[in-house]
């Protein structure tokens, strides 16, 4: 398993850079929280957070061009689209279900996150159906001839599933010039890794569509920016695809829906969260002298302030326009 390097300079990334990592996994932790919370409140109606896997998602989204390479995320990736230039307003707009939401207007589910000018591709409910749409994306992009790469995310119950497999195969014969990115949180909903699959390491399964696999520490945002920065390399140059697995872990139930105190134990959480890749990449920083207390506080701070702020704005937005219920139902 690939796992953090010995100095932060090896990958390329500036110290605003590394700070700037950090301070969107801060984000997508406050924007997560605060989604759970309103839940709670009674002011939406659903919540699908990614507590736990932050440095998966921003890792890997961050070794992409934004608004030039193709983006299909799944449901818990608020730190994808944060790293790739949503603002925690947007969000919580889309969460909160506004008409002036980017990603539907207010007319879709919470999670399904789009934006045009930023290539983010809204997904579908059913798992791993964004999967096959990445694919066809890297396709036409390499019949046009353009430097674009395409980048999707999936849980690992996804990669029991067909869609999963076709895209993958597809995408292995023509060399296509795609990521695929398997956050691996041990879990398909309350199913264990251990009843869905029969090996360990799910990155193997890409020899079989002639693709490399690498299995990564996803807890570890400077392995994961590593292998999905050699992997965008790699689909730049015309050599195809890469598979990454990212051994993670979600600290909070796969919904506000889900109780997960009924498939896992308390001690396995908390043994998880002594894992925990946000105080983990603080501490790398920090003995680096990259980050001091001082600097960790404002960002944490400008995090917070920044979330409620999207919290006021979007609950004083308005609702969509009833007449609007039927757009993109029938045809026009």
């Amino acid at each position: 398993m690939v796992s953090v390097r010995e100095s932060p300079t090896e990958l390329g990334l500036s110290n605003d850079q590394l700070l700037d990592v950090l301070y969107k996994m801060m984000l997508s932790r406050a924007v997560g929280q605060r989604e759970r919370m309103l839940n709670r409140m009674g002011k939406a109606p659903f919540a699908v957070t990614g507590e736990g896997q932050e440095a998966t998602q921003v890792g890997t989204a961050y070794a992409l061009v934004s608004g030039k390479d193709w983006a299909f995320p799944y449901y818990r990736d608020i730190g994808v689209a944060l790293t790739l230039g949503q603002t925690a307003r947007d969000l919580m707009l889309e969460f909160l279900a506004r008409g002036e939401n980017v990603s539907s207007g207010g007319r879709n589910m919470p999670s399904h996150f789009s934006d045009p000018k930023l290539r983010i591709v809204s997904g579908s409910a059913p798992v791993a159906t964004q999967m096959p749409h990445a694919v066809g994306t890297a396709f036409a992009s390499k019949l046009r001839g353009l430097d674009e790469v395409s980048m999707t995310w999936f849980g690992d119950g996804a990669t029991s599933k067909g869609d999963c497999h076709e895209a993958m195969n597809f995408a292995g014969i023509h060399k296509l010039p795609v990521i695929f990115v398997c956050e691996n949180n041990q879990y398909a909903i309350s199913v264990h890794w251990t009843k869905q699959m029969a090996v360990e390491n799910v990155a193997v399964r890409a020899q079989g569509y002639g693709f490399p696999g690498v299995t990564v520490d996803g807890n570890d945002v400077l392995a994961v920016y590593g292998a999905a920065r050699e992997a965008v390399e790699r689909a730049r140059r015309g050599d195809g695809p890469t598979f990454i697995e990212a051994k993670t872990y979600r600290l909070v139930p796969h919904t506000s829906d889900d109780d997960d105190r009924r498939y896992r134990s308390r001690e396995e959480v908390e043994e998880w969260s002594e894992k925990d890749p946000i105080p983990r990449f603080q501490a790398y920083l920090e003995g680096h002298g990259l980050l001091d207390e001082k600097t960790r506080d404002e960002l944490a701070k400008k995090a917070a302030q920044a979330v409620d702020a999207a919290t006021e704005y979007a609950e004083k937005a308005p609702l969509p326009d009833p007449e609007t219920a039927l757009g993109h139902v029938f045809a026009e």
